[in-house]
């Protein structure tokens, strides 16, 4: 099961990104040419949301069962570099930016005006997917060039 959620999780990530630069293009279009919230765009921005907290529940089910996750001597946990990444730095980025685009999404539903929805997805959607690839530039080992399989 393990194996299953893990390769459902990094194949999810391609998901979430796409949609999310997908999103914060719509949102930036949207808004540098005036045009109106349309039915699409709720949709592509509700699509994200679901995505990114289905990519959190998935994540989640990891940590709980991951080797690489230690609570057991926190002392060395935060001395070591990989394990401080994904016990601590790795989870603590995403669920900020989980929270970025559930705020975003939610400023988006609320505001009255197109521009007031468009510049809501490009502020927060836009800040979230910065957390997101310093997150994945962090990743011990791995960095942002191995993350797309170069």
């Amino acid at each position: 099961m393990y194996t299953g959620l893990k390769h459902f999780h990094s194949g999810l990530r391609y998901v979430v990104l796409l949609l999310l630069i997908l999103a914060i293009i719509s949102a930036i279009s949207g808004l540098t040419g005036r045009k109106s919230y349309t039915e699409g765009n709720r949709k592509l921005n509700l699509f994200t949301l679901i995505s990114a907290h289905i990519q959190l529940l998935v994540g989640l089910a990891l940590y709980t069962m991951s080797s690489m996750v230690s609570f057991n001597d926190m002392s060395t946990v935060m001395k070591t570099a990989n394990l401080r990444y994904w016990t601590v730095e790795h989870i603590s980025m995403m669920v900020i930016a989980i929270v970025l685009i559930t705020v975003g999404h939610s400023k988006s539903k609320k505001a009255i005006e197109s521009s007031a929805k468009h510049k809501a997805i490009v502020v927060f959607y836009t800040i979230a997917l910065v957390v997101i690839l310093i997150a994945i530039q962090m990743a011990v080992g791995k960095g942002f060039i191995s993350f797309w399989g170069i």
